[in-house]
């Protein structure tokens, strides 16, 4: 009697079957799949116009491949890397409007201003869109109107000792530029004086829509 209960509770105690591991590794990529599935598949259509019915070309300028935010080596006012702000574990994650500059000009404060008006239009889609500048250096009268102005756009600086990394065809010191950065922390397009409101906020319904993303 003793060694029976024993066995049994030694059987009790035992760990999971490797048919019981296999089942929990189908259950865990299935959930995956359902989770996180639908989100990689219209980032890819995006990238690529894989299957793309309405055939849409995109006004801004692709960056391809995708560089990662990591690269800008930007942190918050708060002082964290910005790359902390992407990435599928958050529970809300958001797409990115960057505007960046060197000296903010009157063409830099043009693409605050795009950046602000095409967020805003895009109605009730805005929240799944945020807005940051990397800017180098603010004019003090810009500066006493980002409060009331700007006051939804994050300002982003390099970390302590670093330069910027910039993708190929972005170039502050020469001319402004807003990126398009993805929830998984990806930029993936860029925009310039020479797109309208009308432009990008064309490029960024079309992309919000066919993406679970953010």
């Amino acid at each position: 009697m003793t060694m029976t209960m024993a066995n049994g509770l030694s059987d009790d105690h035992d760990g999971p079957t490797p048919e019981q591991v296999k089942r929990g590794h189908r259950t865990a990529l299935l959930l995956f799949a359902i989770g996180f599935g639908p989100m990689l598949f219209a980032t890819i259509m995006f990238y690529t116009g894989w299957l793309n019915p309405a055939g849409h070309t995109n006004n801004g300028t692709l960056i391809q491949p995708v560089v990662p935010v990591q690269t800008l080596n930007l942190e918050t006012a708060s002082g964290k890397p910005l790359e902390q702000r992407f990435g599928l574990d958050k529970d809300d994650p958001q797409w990115m409007l960057m505007v960046v500059a060197a000296e903010c000009d009157s063409r830099c404060e043009e693409m605050l201003y795009l950046a602000r008006q095409v967020n805003i239009a895009l109605g009730k889609n805005a929240s799944r869109v945020s807005r940051a500048a990397a800017l180098a250096d603010i004019p003090s009268d810009l500066a006493s109107r980002w409060p009331q102005e700007y006051n939804l756009m994050e300002k982003l600086s390099p970390a302590p000792g670093t330069t910027p990394s910039w993708p190929v065809g972005v170039n502050p010191l020469k001319e402004p530029r807003i990126l398009l950065v993805d929830p998984m922390g990806n930029m993936m397009m860029h925009y310039g004086l020479d797109n309208t409101g009308k432009e990008m906020l064309e490029d960024l319904k079309h992309l919000l829509k066919i993406s679970q993303l953010g």
